[in-house]
């Protein structure tokens, strides 16, 4: 499969072949859901927390004599029946974390980018460069490349000034081709390589 490059005017300035296998049929199909799932799962806290009846504060004291009264028996003033009292059953902290291979992982990634490319949802521009950290400038190149809707933006390295003009833009995500996941992949309309951030990830995937 061979993609073609733009500059930052959306004029064509070459073109890339794709170097990594791309997967056949529903091969990697289950690997990307398990990816995104522990992804999710990875991401709760877990720290959801209720007194149980013996966590409650109050003391120990039987509230009426057992017989006599008129009302129903109770031994507890933390009572899962009475208000303020301990909860049955409830949430307490814990790890929703799942643990993958790293084979897992690639096998994972290599499934959702092709599957993009596929869709023709990745675009690849030759340099990604901004003067100065505006977001206006930013919103020049995205409309001079016809891009619309939620964008992931992949660069090469860390660049101050495309974090700082990207910071306005709810729509807008940017990351590199070394941290590049699943998820981010599935999770956005467009994708906007750089095109070494391509490159890394396809020495990634090879």
């Amino acid at each position: 499969m061979r993609l073609t490059i733009q500059d930052m005017q959306g004029h064509a300035a070459g073109e890339l072949e794709v170097s990594f296998p791309l997967p056949e049929g529903g091969k990697g199909a289950q690997a990307v859901h398990d990816v995104v799932v522990a992804h999710l799962a990875n991401r709760r806290q877990g720290n959801a927390s209720t007194k149980t009846m013996g966590e409650v504060s109050g003391t120990g004291r039987k509230p009426w004599r057992q017989k006599g009264t008129g009302r129903a028996r109770a031994g507890s003033f933390q009572s899962p029946l009475w208000v303020g009292g301990g909860v049955v059953f409830g949430p307490k902290p814990r790890a929703f974390g799942r643990k993958l291979s790293r084979s897992t992982k690639l096998v994972a990634l290599r499934k959702a980018l092709s599957e993009r490319l596929k869709a023709g949802d990745v675009v690849l521009v030759d340099g990604l460069t901004l003067n100065e950290p505006r977001t206006r400038e930013l919103v020049g190149v995205l409309a001079a490349l016809q891009l619309q809707g939620s964008l992931l933006v992949v660069s090469e390295g860390t660049d101050k000034n495309l974090l700082l003009a990207s910071r306005n833009l709810p729509k807008v995500e940017v990351t590199t081709g070394s941290n590049l996941n699943t998820y981010q992949v599935l999770r956005y309309d467009k994708l906007l390589f750089t095109r070494l951030a391509f490159e890394q990830v396809e020495q990634r995937l090879k």
